[in-house]
């Protein structure tokens, strides 16, 4: 029974951390961020046709759906590193480390309410990017650009507990630089094996193959360009990768709550 009331509690404080998260963050970026998002893609729909009238279509859709990932990266990383350095910038770290809660409800909670944001955005945009591509008489393949935009959010879903994973000991500028090169690096992991590969040198695959393992492999989670066709991995291959991207995002905040629990303030 007192096990039962615990888990309660503790699921308690990390959902209401996530909460407030999500109230704040809804109301500072969401909006501002979907408005800067229809902005691009407008843009896109008018400029595009001007240089390639013949595939300006599958252009705009390119446009569209990149633009879903990059705006959300933006979220993750300006506000994923600063989760916790705000806390520590206004002092209100004191008075909630003082409090019966574990860093770990802390972290996790931080991190479920940037989902939550992310979750917001990414729907918002998909609704916008439907929409247009309506108004505009665009035809895409609905099922393929719902799945790649699932795939864009957890794999933002990922970067936001890396860009925690750097903000538990760094400053919000330096875990930002952190969490774009990991973004960038992670999206060319699974070229810097095949590099390894062709060389032929053992050393140098040894090397590529230890970065590939540690590195996260956010290919798995690009299937922009496979929606653009309608030409989706199988079920398994999808469910494989989005077991790797989860493995990876949680097995990235255990060690973030590991550094911040040890964090003095």
């Amino acid at each position: 029974m007192n096990f039962s009331l615990n888990m309660s509690l503790s699921l308690g404080r990390v959902w209401a951390i996530a909460t407030n998260v999500f109230r704040e963050t809804v109301r500072e970026q969401v909006l501002y961020l979907s408005l800067l998002y229809t902005a691009i893609l407008v843009s896109a729909m008018l400029l595009l046709p001007e240089f390639s009238y013949d595939s300006s279509a599958k252009m705009i859709v390119d446009v569209g759906i990149a633009a879903i990932e990059i705006v959300s990266l933006i979220v993750a990383v300006l506000v994923g590193t600063n989760l916790i350095n705000k806390e520590v910038d206004k002092r209100t770290i004191f008075i909630l480390i003082a409090k019966p809660m574990h860093r770990a409800e802390f972290v996790l909670g931080k991190h479920l309410g940037l989902t939550a944001v992310i979750g917001a955005l990414v729907s918002i945009m998909t609704l916008i990017f439907i929409a247009l591509m309506a108004i505009k008489q665009i035809p895409i393949p609905i099922f393929a650009i719902l799945t790649a935009n699932f795939f864009i959010f957890w794999q933002i879903m990922l970067l936001g507990a890396i860009a925690i994973f750097f903000g538990s000991f760094s400053g919000s500028l330096i875990a930002s630089l952190l969490t774009l090169a990991a973004y960038l690096i992670g999206n060319f992991s699974r070229d810097l094996l095949l590099l390894g590969e062709i060389s032929k040198n053992p050393s140098l695959q040894a090397v590529t193959r230890t970065f590939y393992m540690i590195l996260p492999d956010l290919s798995r989670a690009n299937l922009k360009n496979e929606a653009v066709y309608n030409i989706l991995p199988s079920l398994l291959d999808m469910f494989n990768n989005g077991v790797y991207i989860l493995s990876y995002a949680l097995l990235t905040l255990a060690i973030a709550i590991l550094i911040f629990a040890r964090r003095q303030f």
